[in-house]
């Protein structure tokens, strides 16, 4: 067999018309439906036209609670992709050392990325109970006053990123052990030969060599981020108020709601956003890779 093998032109028509038919058509329509009065209360759709076709746009930028929904969805994507990177690259360097169970560690810490968020958020959401959760009864213990982890405005969503971070951190660990472990030996052993400390090993070989790894997880996690939804949905259902609110879970009460052009406007937003952080990101991360 031949490496360079090369395919008929007309064997990507089949791929192409499903991408058209189940992901670009359906993204244009809503794109369009944006531009309407769309609502389960009407069976007319109207165009609002060329002075007011950008009315669901200018709404969803200046009312307070729908740009409120995109600053906590920044917020959310920048914290945890910073947090489960920072936690997931400590925990790879430590488990790729000699460790007695190391393999029992690393399926230890792998299992939470495997749960579903939806049941990990209600194991949580009983375990954060201001009242009678595990967390506050074990506080009790020690004399410190619990808190209203997932009813106080002021940190309701710093409790639900961090439950976010411990259920995924496990997975990008696991990127990242792939990524330390591709790095070729000769390196440790020549900077070991000139005597360089592990601190040293580690800032000159493993985090320039782990550039490649950092933009997957970095763009895997910036994603995840942007379309956050059932975790929220799970812990707080955007409450208390709108203090958890992202912008799916806006999506999705747009649509419950029956005003369908606002959920298509906030779906349009959060495309381009996804679209335009991807390939900046991922411009930006590429230019300071290094080749080995």
């Amino acid at each position: 067999m031949t490496k360079n093998r090369h395919y008929p032109t007309y064997f990507l028509f089949g791929t192409l018309l499903l991408y058209v038919v189940l992901y670009l058509l359906p993204g244009i329509l809503g794109i369009g439906y944006s531009f309407t009065d769309w609502t389960a209360y009407s069976d007319q759709v109207h165009f609002l036209g060329y002075d007011h076709m950008f009315d669901n746009y200018v709404k969803a930028f200046s009312d307070a609670k729908y740009f409120g929904y995109l600053g906590n969805t920044l917020l959310f994507t920048f914290v945890t992709t910073i947090v489960k990177n920072g936690v997931g690259l400590a925990l790879a360097v430590l488990l790729t050392k000699q460790v007695k169970l190391l393999n029992f560690h690393r399926a230890v810490l792998y299992i939470p990325a495997v749960l579903s968020a939806l049941i990990v958020g209600m194991i949580f959401k009983s375990i954060l109970n201001p009242a009678q959760g595990l967390l506050n009864s074990t506080l009790k213990i020690f004399g410190i006053k619990g808190l209203k982890w997932l009813t106080d405005p002021k940190i309701a969503f710093w409790s639900v990123m961090g439950v976010d971070i411990w259920k995924g951190m496990g997975y990008i660990m696991t990127i990242f052990i792939a990524g330390i472990l591709s790095i070729s030996p000769t390196y440790y052993e020549a900077a070991q030969i000139d005597g360089a400390s592990g601190w040293q090993q580690f800032r000159a070989i493993t985090l320039p060599m782990l550039a490649p790894t950092m933009t997957v997880t970095t763009v895997l996690n910036v994603i995840y981020g942007l379309r956050v939804f059932d975790m929220v949905y799970a812990l707080t259902n955007g409450g208390p108020g709108f203090a958890t609110e992202v912008l799916y879970t806006g999506i999705y009460k747009e649509f419950g709601f029956g005003r369908y052009a606002m959920g298509t406007t906030l779906s349009s937003i959060m495309f381009v956003f996804m679209a335009l952080i991807g390939f900046f990101l991922i411009r930006a991360m590429n230019r300071n890779e290094v080749e080995e």
